[in-house]
Formats: structure tokens, C-alpha cells, sequence
């Protein structure tokens, strides 16, 4: 069996009925026996359920709430959480016995900001899926849009972008999903190339050096959105690979990008 608890939804007093049982209530304990028990944020489970759970998982016995009967369990344990369980336990909120006995191999799991190319197969995976639970027609995501997503830093993981696949099935009426269809929470991403004081100098320019101005943070906010990849921005603003590379020494902003890539690759 798999039993999955979030702890992070659950008031303490029913996190622990769900976890031991009570009379008339089988516990996850009891339910995962001989299987799983996946406890999902459990960063969120009070100090007192974290006591007792240390003392079930050392002694591989457990009493239900309302009963001084122990029982045997045989169960893998999986936890996660998206704190630092470091700082928490520095701080007093996390146990250190249950961590080490939790602790035993350690999975990281990146942001899907540090994963951006799964981007494009994760967007077709949950279209068909949508696509198969609503019935509607499924739509092709154009490649201009498919690169404003993978350079926005979904902050919401790869929640939000299966919110947002499912927004573009039902809110857009072409089937070539294009940049300019995305909702507004990608596409005005870093979208304000200049800043006040910039736009305050421009004004104060001719239309030439106004134009090198706004050149200059417009390709720059764009290498940035890309995270160094010229080829990835030369194919969005619509310019050759070279062209861009002579621009960008033209307007001497080569060091500011090289800069840029290197924090890139050390990321």
C-alpha cells in the first residue's frame, strides 16, 4: 500500500488521528503497513506529533489515541518539505532525533526555474492531459511562446505551470498558442527594460543616442531573460546569431553578458 499525508493541511490534533488512528479510525500507520507512508510537508507537523513519531519509528510500535494497546508496523517512510530543516531545527521547530532518522538518503529536488528545458515536455504533457479529461480540441504551443515560458522563473513550480497550460486551453480560441497569448504574469516578466532614470536620459537625447540607449537595455534585459544564451535570444528578437554577438560588442555590453553566462554555468 501508499499512503500519502499532507501535514501542512491538517490541525495537530487531526494529523495525529490520521497518523496512529483512534477508536473507529485506522491510522496511516496501520494502512501503510507493509508499504508506504509518504508524510509531505512535514516540516508543518507540531513538536509533539514529531516526539511520538520518533518514538514509533524507533520502536516500530505504535498506540492508537484512545488506547494503550501497541502495534507492530513494518513501513517505508518518504518525507518532504520545501524549508530548510537545517534553520528549522536551529530555530527549535524541527526535531533533530526524527531528522536523522528520517535522513537516510536525501533527495534534491531542483525548482523547475533550474530545470527549464523540461519545460516544452512538460507543457505537451499536461495539454494531453487536459485535452483527455475535458474533451476540448488540444492546441500547439508556438516556439516564441514556448521561450518567454522557459525564461520566466516560475516561482509557483510546476503547479503554476500546469495552471497556466490549462488557462491557454480554455481561454484562447486559436490552436497556435502564440507569445502574445500568454497571460500576463509570464509575459510582463522583467518586462520593464528601462528603468525611470533611463527614460528620463532618453528624453534628454536625440533620437540616435536615444535609440543606442534603449538598444542597449533592451538586448540586455533579453541576454539576462535567456540567462546568457545568445542563440535562445538571437532567435527571439529576430536577429542572426553573428549579427547579435556584433551588436553586443557595439554597444559594449560584451562584458556585462559574459559576466552574466558565467553566473549562469555556476548556477
Amino acid at each position: 500500500p501508499f499512503v500519502s499525508i499532507n501535514c501542512a493541511t491538517m490541525h495537530p490534533n487531526d494529523l495525529e488521528a490520521e497518523i496512529f488512528g483512534k477508536l473507529g479510525k485506522i491510522g496511516a500507520l496501520e494502512l501503510a503497513n507493509t508499504g508506504t507512508l509518504f508524510l509531505d510537508e512535514i516540516s508543518d507537523m507540531s513538536l509533539e506529533t514529531q516526539g511520538k513519531m520518533v518514538r514509533a519509528l524507533q520502536l516500530e510500535k505504535f498506540s492508537k489515541l484512545d488506547s494503550d494497546q501497541e502495534m507492530s508496523f513494518d513501513i517505508r517512510i518518504i518525507a518532504s518539505t520545501n524549508k530548510n530543516l537545517s534553520k528549522q531545527m536551529e530555530d527549535g521547530n524541527f526535531r533533530q532525533d526524527l531528522y536523522y532518522r528520517l535522513n537516510v538518503v536525501p533527495i534534491h529536488m531542483p525548482s523547475l526555474f533550474a530545470r527549464k528545458d523540461d519545460i516544452p515536455e512538460l507543457v505537451n504533457y499536461f495539454m494531453d492531459k487536459f485535452v483527455k479529461s475535458s474533451g476540448m480540441q488540444p492546441k500547439v504551443i508556438a516556439d516564441d511562446a514556448l521561450q518567454i515560458m522557459q525564461a520566466y522563473n516560475w516561482p509557483g513550480n510546476v503547479r503554476q505551470l500546469q495552471n497556466i497550460v490549462e488557462w491557454l486551453l480554455i481561454m484562447t480560441n486559436e490552436d497556435l498558442i502564440t507569445a502574445d497569448m500568454l497571460p500576463p504574469e509570464i509575459t510582463l516578466n522583467d518586462n520593464n527594460v528601462l528603468s525611470d532614470d533611463k527614460s528620463v536620459e532618453m528624453m534628454s537625447k536625440s533620437l540616435r543616442e536615444a535609440r543606442e540607449i534603449f538598444e542597449t537595455e533592451y538586448l540586455f534585459a533579453q541576454v539576462k531573460r535567456f540567462q546568457g544564451n545568445i542563440s535562445k535570444t538571437a532567435n527571439f528578437v529576430g536577429m542572426e546569431r553573428s549579427a547579435l554577438h556584433r551588436k553586443l560588442r557595439s554597444l559594449g555590453i560584451n562584458d556585462k553578458i559574459n559576466e552574466l553566462q558565467k553566473t549562469a554555468d555556476e548556477s
